[in-house]
């Protein structure tokens, strides 16, 4: 839970730094999480059945459904999380790649935070070594008297703390949208977990062994797949351009409020938008010198009149009307920008 609440709290800087509205992240970490959990229950049940069902259970098969008791799987929470992302993106009309952007590096400070509850818990520990930072595992939790343990659940909060600091430079320096940036991180995630999860020694997917192919784990085999797919979709989506939208089409604008269009830069407002000001404050200034009892007519006969000595108002040029070619750059990750095409 404290990973979530870092990952949103992250999350929510760097879409309003896009120029997204105050609350997004915050409103659609509610479904991502609901969808999250029950996918990276799913598929750690999936992964393990043996321990719920058939002849050499340990567990219940009621059992299955008591996530008090722990047993989450990553893999099965970042899919299926995803799948509320998508289904809040879709009902707001955002870009649901702009959104997996900005939340890549939340999601690596989240495991490395959640990692801990390894250490608390005793459990997924490594294999015997003689490094000073080995792990001591109590009898209770399967550990040896006087034998040390990698800590992989350390190994792995250190790498996604790595990671999630370098999808940041990363993302800035490169500017990657369109999924690039949450294609660097599965990458760089599963890259981490390949050989992290060689050290472990827990019976993923059995009940006294781990269950390998080709003398992999199976999780390792989830790395391997994963990181080549990320790699395709980052290569495949190089040249990838356009607009992605950040503020809901049925959102509300107000030039300079705290929920600002991305579109324009604090105070800029579309030509209609400007007119439609104009209009309404010579309105606004029309009723109240007709509604001021106490102003004089020949005072206010002499605020109308036009001076002569002021310089006529230019028509607007065709040029200005026309959006320039550097309106249509992307942003920057994590930066706000003064011009881009209106997307809404």
């Amino acid at each position: 839970m404290l990973g979530v609440v870092v990952a949103v709290w992250l999350s929510e800087r760097r879409w309003r730094a896009r120029g997204g509205q105050p609350g997004t992240i915050i409103d659609i970490a509610v479904p991502a999480v609901i969808f999250g959990l029950i996918g990276g229950r799913l598929y750690h049940v999936i992964t393990d059945w043996q321990t719920y069902f058939g002849s050499r259970a340990i567990k219940e098969p009621i059992q299955a459904l008591y996530i008090w008791e722990g047993g989450l799987g990553i893999w099965g929470a970042i899919a299926l999380g995803g799948v509320g992302v998508w289904w809040a993106a879709r009902r707001r009309g955002l870009s649901m790649t702009a959104l997996a952007d900005t939340i890549a590096p939340g999601i690596a400070f989240a495991q490395a935070i959640g990692r801990w509850g390894n250490w608390f818990n005793q459990e997924l520990y490594g294999s015997p070594t003689t490094l000073p930072w080995g792990l001591e595992i109590d009898v209770d939790h399967g550990g040896e008297p006087g034998v040390l343990y990698h800590p992989t659940f350390l190994y792995e909060s250190l790498w996604d703390l790595g990671l999630g600091f370098a999808l940041i430079y990363l993302g800035r320096r490169l500017a990657l949208h369109h999924g690039r940036l949450f294609a660097l991180y599965v990458a760089g995630y599963t890259l981490g977990r390949f050989w992290i999860e060689g050290l472990r020694i827990d019976p993923v997917g059995g009940v006294d062994h781990a269950v390998e192919f080709l003398g992999l784990r199976l999780n390792q085999w989830t790395s391997i797949v994963l990181f080549i797919g990320a790699l395709v979709y980052f290569w495949a989506t190089r040249n990838k351009t356009g607009v992605e939208i950040v503020v809901s089409p049925s959102a509300h604008y107000e030039p300079g409020a705290e929920s600002a269009d991305p579109v324009h830069s604090t105070g800029q407002a579309d030509a209609g938008e400007s007119s439609a000001s104009a209009e309404s404050s010579e309105s606004a200034e029309s009723s109240g010198s007709s509604l001021g009892g106490d102003t004089p007519e020949g005072e206010a006969s002499e605020k109308d009149a036009p001076d002569p000595d002021a310089p006529k108002a230019e028509a607007p040029s065709a040029a200005a009307e026309e959006p320039q070619a550097d309106d249509q750059a992307e942003l920057s990750d994590g930066e706000p920008v003064t011009k881009e095409k209106n997307s809404r």
